[in-house]
């Protein structure tokens, strides 16, 4: 509705025959208005208004909140992977006796080294790799039909009840066969879990500022330290692997309930409905706008004040995109995510878990070895490669070759760990180059955090193309 001083003003110079034939001269009267000025309608142009008004009313992160909740949810995502691949003492464990005995055999130099006759660790990946990828492109179409709370409540609620199901098995005696059968099924049904998740909150954060993007990948990287830091407290407790395991998998429990809880706490948080919600907001401003840009029937004018000789710009129509319309256009960061990915999990755990130290078998450095130098050094420097993209986004988004080379020199890794200290019987063919543990260590330093800053650089360059 047009105010009454205006609508008057704009008929006395229809009938003066001034010329007011273009948009631009129209918001300039609507500029002159009183009406308008002081019920604060408008100022200038449409977008600057609309800027404006946005930047006044935009909500703050009070004591930032919102941050701390992605930062716990990015830790949730992935404490079930990283719990798993590190409490492979407990694994071994079950498999080669069904008890608490940990089987092992010397190798030439004296080393005694854990027997793996069911491949935990290779079923373990492909079994928990192969469902994460079917279940995000399954979560591609999922969100059409279903909302993206019932996606993320129920995938954490499912997780919860896998790892309790883990937790409970501890004291349950079983044969290996069974259990290994049983815990290949749990990873599985986790990882699909973890990827409708994953996909799901990924979504949400491409509402948000990128800097909660990093935040949420920082929490991802959190999560291996946190598992890491978890089994060197429980190896270091000199209890038994009962004991320790039955805490160990309790943690994850707990991790996960926090997570729930933080993601149905958003909706009550104003910064957050602000983003979150900004596609309808975004929908209802166009309507308003569109609504002084049709025919106003009502008020005696059969044509509107912007129905001129030059047509004003179209309101445009919000419709969803297809998936292939968004994949043409974030092709470049997701090849090189899948290529960082392709590169990182082909290693590890499966390859680097079986390096062993070069020490005399007597010292304990022998029995912590894997689990700091590939475990902790892997999730710590994968955190501050994460943690990195806060600071630094390079290359950036324009960059078409120097990103994706980048990115395939990482495979670089995979000849220098297979050179590494890797007892007989997991290496039959190559020999062992790289035998001293600072060799080891300086691989896996670089190699975690490359596969940290990639990730998360792509993460965040995404929404960007």
């Amino acid at each position: 509705m047009l105010p009454r001083e205006l609508k008057n003003r704009l008929n006395s110079i229809g009938e003066r025959g001034e010329p007011w034939s273009t948009p631009q001269n129209a918001f300039q009267l609507l500029e002159k208005s009183p009406s308008f000025h002081t019920r604060g309608e408008f100022t200038g142009t449409p977008e600057a208004e609309g800027n404006r008004m946005a930047n006044k009313d935009m909500p703050k992160d009070m004591y930032f909140l919102v941050k701390i909740m992605f930062f716990i949810l990015g830790l949730g995502t992935l404490l079930p992977w990283n719990f798993f691949i590190t409490a492979f003492v407990y694994f071994q464990s079950r498999l080669v006796t069904g008890n608490t005995t940990v089987g092992s055999s010397p190798d030439r130099n004296g080393t005694r080294v854990h027997t793996d006759e069911y491949n935990f660790n290779n079923w373990m990946t492909l079994l928990a790799q192969l469902p994460l990828l079917l279940f995000t492109l399954l979560n591609s179409f999922l969100y059409q039909w279903i909302s993206d709370r019932t996606r993320i409540v129920g995938s954490l609620i499912g997780i919860l009840a896998l790892f309790i199901l883990t937790a409970v098995l501890v004291k349950v005696e079983m044969s290996p066969q069974s259990f290994f059968s049983v815990t290949m099924v749990t990873i599985w049904f986790i990882n699909s879990f973890g990827a409708v998740l994953q996909g799901s909150l990924f979504g949400l954060l491409g509402l948000l500022p990128h800097n909660y993007s990093s935040l949420f990948l920082s929490g991802q990287g959190m999560a291996g330290t946190f598992a890491a830091v978890a089994m060197l407290l429980s190896l270091a407790s000199g209890a038994d692997i009962q004991t320790s395991a039955l805490g160990y998998f309790i943690t994850p429990c707990v991790g996960i309930f926090i997570s729930i809880l933080c993601y149905l706490a958003l909706p009550h948080l104003e910064f957050a409905c602000y983003y979150l919600n900004r596609t309808s907001a975004q929908s209802y401003e166009l309507e308003k706008r569109a609504e002084l840009l049709l025919p106003d029937e009502k008020n005696g004018m059969p044509n509107g004040v912007l129905d001129f000789k030059e047509k004003s710009r179209p309101v445009k129509e919000l419709r969803k995109a297809s998936v292939v319309t968004v994949l043409r256009k974030i092709w470049l960061p997701a090849l090189c995510i899948v290529l960082t990915f392709t590169a990182t999990l082909s290693m590890f755990p499966a390859i680097t878990a079986n390096v062993r130290s070069a020490a005399n078998v007597k010292q304990r450095w022998n029995d912590f070895f894997s689990p700091v130098c590939c475990f902790l050094i892997f999730s710590v420097l994968d955190w501050l490669g994460r943690s990195t993209t806060s600071y630094v986004l390079w290359p950036g988004k324009d960059s078409k070759l120097l990103l994706p080379l980048l990115v395939s020199l990482r495979f670089v890794f995979v000849p220098l760990f297979m050179l590494c200290n890797i007892p007989e019987p997991d290496r039959q063919y190559l020999p062992v180059f790289f035998k001293q543990d600072a060799w080891f260590i300086i691989f896996m330093t670089i190699f975690s955090f490359t596969n940290g800053y990639f990730v998360s650089l792509t993460m965040c360059l995404a929404p960007k193309c």
